[in-house]
């Protein structure tokens, strides 16, 4: 077992509203938000997991929410500030921060450029004005191209702009005007996903009318190719890139690295290589909690030898690359030959091709991830 690159995820639990669609752990602004006590929480919270860092660097941050662009600049930088007082920085660190169009005075880009902020995530979803009132967006067509166009003017490294596919009465032909609509804003990164209806979530209680089956495979397919001839390489189930331009922050997370999660309800990951364990640490979920916890004391558990192997594929088989068997010996502690019999079923069905060092997915085995994940439940 060796240990991995090291990450930290920040949650920013905050939105403007809740859209119907989301599941994650949010909650509607009211009232004026208590950002200095938030980030002195984040800090707390960060010097009690110090002892996970194991004399890593940080190889990426991600701010993630809610909508963490509803902290001002100076409340990302003395983040950002005290982290790096507690954790040496790798010289090409990736930090990103989520932004949405509605919630950003535009001129802030630069701020939040100079507050250390070194890449965009930028929630549009769609450009269509019947869509983002369907989702429950807040913004308009018109502020997504203006936040696209002050991304690339304020010098940042890299943005993505995250687009949803399969919405409520959504047809081909829209779902590809999304894509040719933010292709043209040249975004070095797009995230395309699937709109899915989780429970807890407003559109489960009342679900909207989404295409079907046949709809959204014609869509993916064609986004697919649509995507391809734009320029852009796919390296993950729904994530587009520029040659060079991959989020190194999101390939941590599915390379089974390391992350520090910190904030409301984040989770962690983190390698015991001296103990031959794995833990996983999840945080106090609701603000109000959070922010009156007297210390931080670990809520932390094992993640079974068992478990491991199916964990690690969960993760790695989102990736579109081939999968080194060295990797999952690193990574797991555990040797390649206690998966090798799924694989190998997995390569009678066509779904994997075995190298000698290699694991692949073909191309039907893209499309059928879980039936090759349950030979390892």
């Amino acid at each position: 077992m060796v240990l991995p690159p090291l990450s930290l995820y920040i949650h920013i639990p905050w939105c403007v509203q809740k859209c119907p669609y989301c599941d994650f752990n949010s909650h509607g602004q009211q009232g004026e938000l208590p950002q200095q006590e938030y980030v002195d929480a984040l800090l707390k919270d960060l010097d009690a997991d110090l002892h996970y860092v194991q004399n890593r660097p940080l190889h990426s941050i991600f701010i993630g929410g809610g909508t963490p662009s509803l902290f001002d600049a100076a409340q990302i930088a003395r983040l950002l500030a005290g982290i790096r007082q507690r954790i040496d920085f790798a010289a090409d660190i990736e930090i990103t921060m989520e932004a949405n169009p509605g919630t950003l005075e535009h001129d802030d880009f630069a701020a939040y450029r100079q507050a250390g902020i070194t890449r965009l995530s930028i929630g549009v979803q769609s450009f269509s004005s019947d869509k983002l009132n369907l989702l429950g967006r807040i913004h308009n067509r018109n502020e997504a191209e203006v936040a696209a166009q002050h991304a690339k003017e304020a010098g940042y490294q890299s943005f993505n702009l995250d687009l949803m596919h399969g919405l409520p009465d959504q047809d081909l032909a829209q779902a590809m005007a999304d894509i040719d609509t933010a292709a043209a804003l040249m975004p070095p990164h797009l995230s395309w996903y699937q709109l899915t209806i989780e429970p807890n979530t407003l559109f489960h209680s009342r679900p909207p009318q989404l295409p079907d089956d046949e709809a959204l495979w014609e869509i993916y397919r064609e986004g697919q190719r649509r995507l391809t001839a734009l320029g852009y390489q796919q390296y993950e189930i729904s994530a587009y890139a520029k040659p060079g331009y991959q989020c190194r922050h999101n390939l941590n997370y599915w390379q089974f690295g390391d992350y520090l999660g910190l904030g409301c309800g984040a989770h962690g990951k983190i390698t015991l290589a001296a103990e031959r364990r794995i833990i996983r640490t999840v945080k106090i979920k609701h603000p109000r909690g959070y922010l009156a916890a007297i210390d931080f004391t670990d809520n932390s558990f094992d993640v079974e030898t068992d478990d491991v192997p199916l964990e690690y594929l969960m993760n790695r088989l989102r990736l579109m690359s081939p999968i080194p068997m060295v990797e999952f010996e690193q990574r797991t502690g555990l040797s390649r030959d206690c998966i090798q019999d799924g694989m190998e079923k997995g390569r009678q069905r066509g779904l994997v091709i075995i190298s000698e060092d290699h694991w692949e997915l073909t191309d039907k085995g893209h499309f059928f991830v879980n039936d090759l994940l349950s030979q390892f439940c």
